[in-house]
């Protein structure tokens, strides 16, 4: 028998369906992804706290999980919806289903539901909280609850993904053969901030050659200068990046003495560091089909994306930097470059793990830059 479950959005919209993964409630803010495959990429992605993940492809969990596809140390996303969950996955990597998986890891939750409408609703209506409940039938309670609960903007998500301690890094990229190799001899030494940082943007700075010192948020200047890194990187990570003063202080004084390249959370870092404005998105960008065009070539990439924050291009212009790609749905910033500093960030996620390696050049353009090179892109 299957065990009835109840998803209530803030607005009093609701959807019954039955229980998937663990039983009990799960709250935060409720989004839509419309990557068709990469749940597992999903479920273990840090940028996800505090939220609620609708897949928009009707069919998740076809190809199992396994314990190579994690990015990282366990899953971090508040609750998940899917139309429906395969029961009898088929993959020659696959090792369980998604239900035992999320049961395993006590992830509330539901399926069985239109997620059309609710992808349509929150497209329309905005990204609002919303409670998944195996627990409680009245959907008027519900969405009472989730009226009281916490928003995104102004929260401090980063504090409770990042490590607690710094460490190393040993993992290169993954073949189908031999799974995941060494990495080549390092040639850099780059501090990783980790807001949330996904290990296979760690997997792909290995294998370039890069020497990794992955640390705390809350790493004070002091302590990263010490370590005298050839290059930094800001990674994404949950939450209103306002929210993560203390390290939009760090960046602000990083700028100019060592090559950054932030990614995500990193972006809109980095945008604060340089004076500049963010603000919320009306549902966010969640997905590995998103077409983004680098301003500089003309290019466009379509790429893997996890935000709801965006940096103002205009607002970071005074301290140096230009727009360096935009987002062609709907026109929003997708990263940014300095005029003269070898300074540069992107919104999306060139590194896949799901999704497209359409970006994995910029990868390359930071090796440059700590090997010396020009700036990202010639100054105009």
């Amino acid at each position: 028998m299957s065990t009835p479950a109840l998803l209530v959005l803030a607005d009093g919209r609701a959807f019954r369906g039955e229980s998937c993964g663990a039983a009990g409630e799960a709250h935060g803010e409720v989004v839509f992804n419309t990557a068709m495959t990469g749940y597992q990429e999903i479920l273990t992605d840090p940028s996800y706290r505090g939220q609620l993940v609708c897949m928009t492809y009707p069919l998740i969990g076809n190809y199992g999980l396994n314990p190579e596809d994690v990015e990282s140390r366990r899953p971090w996303l508040g609750g998940f919806i899917v139309k429906e969950a395969c029961p009898y996955p088929s993959n020659w990597r696959g090792r369980t289903t998604l239900d035992a998986y999320m049961r395993e890891h006590g992830i509330v939750g539901i399926q069985g539901i239109d997620t059309r409408a609710l992808t349509r609703h929150i497209r329309d209506r905005g990204a609002q909280e919303g409670i998944i409940s195996t627990v409680e039938s009245d959907a008027r309670r519900l969405a009472d609850r989730a009226r009281s609960l916490p928003g995104l903007t102004g929260r401090d998500l980063v504090s409770e993904v990042s490590v607690a301690a710094p460490h190393g890094w040993s993992e290169g990229d993954w073949d189908v053969r031999r799974g995941y190799q060494a990495p080549a001899n390092a040639r850099f030494r780059v501090v990783a901030f980790d807001s949330g940082i996904k290990s296979n943007i760690l997997r792909r700075l290995a294998t370039l050659g890069c020497a990794l010192d992955v640390v705390p948020a809350r790493t004070p200047l002091e302590a990263v200068l010490e370590r005298k890194p050839h290059g930094i990187f800001l990674s994404n990570g949950p939450g209103d990046p306002e929210a993560v003063d203390y390290l939009v202080g760090t960046v602000r004084g990083l700028i100019g003495k060592v090559p950054i390249f932030g990614i995500c959370l990193g972006n809109q870092i980095l945008g604060l560091a340089a004076g500049g404005r963010t603000y919320k998105l009306k549902f966010g960008h969640h997905g590995a089909n998103h077409p983004v065009k680098d301003l500089a070539t003309g290019r466009v990439e379509i790429t893997s994306q996890n935000h709801g924050f965006a940096v103002d291009p205009a607002s970071v212009a005074a301290a140096g930097f230009v727009e360096s790609h935009v987002n062609l749905n709907d026109g929003t910033s997708e990263g940014m470059r300095h005029r003269e500093l070898p300074v540069f960030s992107v919104q999306y996620h060139p590194e896949a793990s799901p999704g497209p390696h359409d970006a994995d050049y910029l990868f390359d353009r930071f090796v440059t830059l700590m090997e010396g090179g020009l700036p990202p892109c010639p100054s105009t």
